[in-house]
């Protein structure tokens, strides 16, 4: 795993006198909402081992703030949101891939378990694996003009079927089984009419576009999102569930109608006036 050193992520196989390393991912919070920016435009954004480690760190650093939505993004202007896998870090020939490949579901895993929405900000065309950790999002918005590509098939590179099931939830098995085949970029556009992300806007109008829906999530009871998120989440596992998941749940939906935000939201109604929320 890489080491950080004087808040610079180091690979293993680098110097620690190496400069050319960077930080891959900023964040910040603006209010209760909070705000994930890829950082490494010289490398494309590329999803590394460093990248996973901070993102886990920010989405855990968020939940204990209770931060009511997440937007992923890259930098404003960003040709390419991200170029997916970091070819450097991947196994040579003859050497299953798999303990890398681990890492994209585990990236997945984590926004699917963060308590709140995440939206993923596209601006700038999206490759491979990327194309995964944008559609693992709750809510995918895309500039205008903007691109996804699976490459697996292009670098010969066996993809896992973890990673097939993220975009099973949201393609159509004709559409993925193009995207695969072909390896060409599908236009977002294209994406959009088929219902497998939300939006496409223009490009100026992406950030206040993203940030007014997590606004209007903001205002919303976050106990209640939260339960729905994870019955959301079994539900599209296309899996049996459980006793104990079950029981589980039944848990999350006790928390919310023993809240005091559900005696808020049937306040606010009888009352007519907006609610608001504590998120207890």
């Amino acid at each position: 795993m890489p080491v950080c050193l004087n808040r610079v992520w180091l690979s293993p196989l680098l110097s620690p006198n190496c400069e050319v390393c960077v930080k891959p991912l900023l964040s910040s919070l603006r209010g209760d909402i909070g705000i994930i920016t890829m950082n490494n435009d010289a490398r494309r954004n590329v999803l590394s081992e460093a990248f996973f480690q901070q993102l886990t760190e920010l989405l855990d650093s968020f939940s204990e703030n209770r931060v009511r939505a997440v937007i992923l993004r890259a930098n404003p202007g960003a040709h390419v949101w991200s170029a997916g896998h970091d070819v450097n870090e991947l196994p040579p020939a003859g050497q299953d891939p798999l303990c890398w490949a681990e890492i994209l579901p585990s990236m997945t895993r984590a926004l699917h378990n963060f308590p709140a929405p995440v939206i993923a900000m596209i601006e700038g065309t999206v490759w491979g694996g990327a194309c995964e950790l944008a559609l693992a999002c709750d809510i995918v918005v895309a500039a205008t003009g903007t691109t996804f590509a699976l490459t697996p098939a292009r670098l010969g590179v066996p993809y896992n079927i973890n990673g097939l099931s993220t975009f099973t939830r949201s393609l159509t098995p004709q559409m993925l089984k193009e995207l695969l085949f072909t390896a060409a970029p599908m236009p977002a556009e294209r994406l959009a009419s088929a219902g497998a992300i939300n939006h496409v806007v223009p490009t100026a109008a992406l950030e206040s576009f993203c940030m007014s829906l997590a606004e209007q999530i903001r205002a919303n009871a976050p106990l209640t999102i939260r339960a729905m998120k994870e019955m959301m989440n079994v539900l599209l596992g296309a899996r049996d569930m459980s006793a104990s998941e079950f029981e589980r749940l039944e848990e999350l939906r006790k928390e919310v109608y023993s809240s005091s935000d559900y005696a808020e939201g049937l306040d606010a109604i009888r009352n007519k006036r907006p609610p608001k929320f504590s998120g207890t």
